[in-house]
């Protein structure tokens, strides 16, 4: 027997047009709210199908294809998690055992991938102006050759984190948002802290804070951005933050104090990145290819981390939130005081009591995926969706055509 909320999920899905057939999901800030909304629906109805063990297969045959330039856990999971959730088989291009390690251009690579593909997910989050842009040259290149007819379809490039956003994180932020506090609506007024925290580690990327503060600011709520002098973000995202949180009625301010942030918050979200001069310096390194100098950079980098090791979540920290209570949030993986670190973002004591959140958090990002391949592969995903319940209560169609 489906869950009840099943058939009045669907019935939301079909008021919403995410607009998202045979384009790519590169940022956030990028599409409508109506396209927002149907990702979250969709993830969250593909979460309920999942837990009450419906098959959600909607391809019989097709490959989702990860290039991940950076480490990854919780997200080349949930790639393939989600690819093989809709029946999609999975394959990762490793760059160092293929012809890019001789050369060969993005634009060539791109077309050659693209063959009986669906979706193409990339990380390329290390380098300031490099990832985003590879993302749009990778789209540029699976474009003409499916408007030249070198390729029968047309794969979704979907960004598993860049320079500028980790959409599949924010959304799955906001998911679990959604659920602790009892809907997209309930989030209005609530207030956000998105904080810089002290890590011995160098260069984390700034995404995550940008998507952050994008993406809630989208919906009413009170963000707050602290961080120290020199940990600015790009101004894209602020824009977009600044943008949406007069649309919305929410509110979007910085501040240069941790403890002034998490006065009175109702969710907190501690997480480390590098300084913005930083990261702007090692992407001109790298071009140079001066490691000499990139370690020097890395040395200065973490030198200056130390200056601010009282930004830290512990218990005093929390005990300014509201009622000493708000939701601890992270992408994980945290660093923990005593447990992966001597020092770092979290405390022990904090962080275990919010672990298994913080778990629930990342569970909806496999789901995420499965959404925006849905709503880019799909002419009608709301159809689509219509079809797996019908399938599953015997009613009887066979999934509809994608085009």
């Amino acid at each position: 027997m489906l869950p009840t909320t099943i058939h009045t999920r669907l019935d939301d899905l079909s008021s919403l047009n995410p607009g998202l057939h045979n384009r790519d999901f590169l940022l956030t800030w990028e599409h409508p709210e109506s396209t927002i909304r149907f990702v979250l629906a969709a993830a969250a109805l593909l979460e309920e199908l999942a837990r009450a063990r419906v098959s959600a297969r909607v391809f019989d045959t097709g490959l989702g294809v990860s290039i991940f330039r950076d480490k990854s856990t919780r997200t080349r999971h949930a790639f393939r998690a989600g690819c093989n959730l809709l029946g999609l088989a999975t394959e990762e291009l490793e760059e160092s055992t293929s012809q890019v390690s001789h050369g060969e251009t993005a634009r060539e690579t791109a077309t050659m991938i693209g063959f009986l593909t669906e979706a193409i997910g990339i990380r390329d989050d290390m380098f300031l102006g490099e990832g985003h842009r590879y993302m749009q040259e990778v789209a540029a290149s699976l474009e003409e050759s499916y408007r030249e007819g070198v390729l029968a379809q047309r794969p979704a490039v979907l960004n598993l984190q860049c320079d500028l956003d980790h959409p599949t994180q924010s959304l799955a932020d906001l998911m679990h948002l959604i659920q602790v506090f009892g809907g997209l609506e309930a989030l209005g007024g609530k207030r956000l802290v998105m904080s810089w925290a002290y890590s011995p580690t160098y260069g984390k990327p700034l995404s995550v804070p940008q998507g952050v503060i994008a993406l809630m600011t989208r919906f009413g709520m009170d963000v707050v951005l602290a961080r120290p002098e020199g940990y600015d973000l790009v101004n894209e995202p602020l824009d977009a933050a600044r943008h949406s949180a007069e649309a919305s009625g929410g509110s979007f301010r910085i501040v240069g104090s941790m403890a002034e942030a998490f006065d009175a918050a109702d969710i907190v979200y501690p997480k480390s990145w590098a300084p913005l001069w930083a990261m702007r310096e090692r992407t001109s390194l790298q071009r140079a290819g001066d490691a000499a100098t990139l370690g020097a950079l890395e040395g200065e980098a973490l030198a200056n981390n130390a200056r601010f090791k009282d930004w830290a979540c512990d218990e005093a920290m929390m005990r300014r939130t509201r009622d000493g209570r708000a939701l601890y949030m992270h992408c994980l993986p945290a660093d923990v005081s005593g447990v992966s670190c001597p020092q770092g973002e979290v405390s022990r004591a904090v962080f275990e009591r919010a672990r298994l959140d913080t778990y629930r958090e990342a569970r909806h990002k496999p789901f995420i995926v499965a959404a925006l391949i849905l709503a880019t592969r799909f002419a009608d995903p709301a159809r689509a969706l219509s079809d797996i319940v019908e399938r599953a209560t015997g009613q009887g169609r066979e999934t509809m055509p994608r085009d």
